[in-house]
């Protein structure tokens, strides 16, 4: 079956990676696009779902770079804003695992100045699923209209979100006194075990995924990096491993993991409602397929998501899955 249009909105951010510098007082960058919206929907289009991307781009240096990126890996960039403010600009360091610590230099750039008018001209006839998170959830002046969209487009179609903390530029407790909001708009959550910590610390994976089932979520997966995954589908959970790679670094793993399950759930014509035919087994495959997309991803630098026909070398078959009592 061929996936129905999944439309991502949200921000395409500059993101710096340190590289060594010739001299003692120089510090070279190497400038790739990224952004956990943008990487989620150029990894939905290369693996074949058609994507479409709303955001606001700039007109600068930067903003040319995520148009020729986003263009060239297949998204729709149609509803695209052509933004007068700058773009948004990340400086990641990465330690001896590939983990990325990011600086951000994000005052008044263009990815949080939605407007409703900006988006009120989007027709989602089209649409299976709507996909946001990260930072146009919560910087202002745009949060509440990517919110109210949500809210408008629920109606029509599946509704993803992923948190993607970052409490360098917004407090936790911003995310934390919208989550249940979002829970009540989202069908599907899916956040990283740093996110859990961040949004309920100390709390057992097993008992957030109860507290946003009950504020709304069907569907909410925990990424665990090279642990896997923990999914839960109103309470019934089922654990998936990681798949084996070599690491370059992890950046845009987690965005490329949730296109691997939308994509995949789409493909099965399981989005454009509110998962009422979705089964755990349904759920335990794409899991299976979201970890080999992130895996590929881990496996080259930066945030550059695998092609469709690059999926090949993982088998599904021969993954060890351990489904776990509901009651935990």
């Amino acid at each position: 079956m061929s996936p129905r249009q999944i439309t991502v909105l949200g921000e395409c951010v500059a993101d710096a990676f340190t590289e060594p510098a010739r001299a003692r007082n120089e510090l070279a960058l190497r400038v790739l696009p990224g952004g956990g919206p943008a990487n989620t929907a150029v990894a939905l289009a290369r693996l074949g779902t058609p994507a479409r991307f709303l955001a606001r781009l700039s007109g600068d240096v930067f903003g040319r770079l995520f148009r020729a990126h986003l263009a060239a890996s297949g998204v729709d960039l149609s509803h695209a804003v052509e933004a007068a403010e700058p773009s948004t600009l990340a400086v990641a360091e990465l330690d001896a695992h590939g983990q990325a610590t990011f600086s951000f230099h994000a005052q008044a750039t263009a990815d949080w100045q939605w407007t409703s008018a900006e988006l009120a001209a989007v027709d989602l006839t089209d649409t299976a699923c709507v996909h946001t998170g990260s930072l146009a959830l919560v910087k202002e002046p745009g949060a509440g209209v990517v919110e109210d969209f949500l809210a408008a487009a629920a109606p029509r179609a599946t509704i993803s979100i992923d948190p993607n903390v970052r409490p360098l530029l917004v407090r936790p407790e911003v995310y934390r006194a919208r989550l249940a909001r979002w829970c009540g708009l989202a069908d599907v959550l899916r956040l990283s075990e740093d996110d859990l910590e961040l949004l309920l610390p100390g709390t057992p994976p097993e008992q957030a995924c109860d507290t946003w089932h009950a504020a709304g979520a069907r569907l909410v997966v925990i990424t665990r990096g090279a642990d896997g995954a923990l999914a839960s589908l109103d309470g019934e959970r089922v654990q998936v491993p990681a798949v084996a790679t070599p690491v370059v670094d992890r950046v845009g793993a987690g965005d490329s993991f949730t296109a691997g399950l939308l994509h995949h759930l789409g493909t099965r014509g399981l989005l454009g409602g509110r998962l009422t035919d979705l089964r755990l087994g349904d759920v335990e495959a794409a899991c299976l397929f979201a970890t080999q997309v992130a895996a590929l991803t881990c496996s080259v630098a930066g945030p550059n998501p695998p092609w469709h026909d690059q999926m090949a070398p993982f088998p599904t078959d021969k993954a060890v899955v351990r489904h776990l009592d509901s009651t935990h």
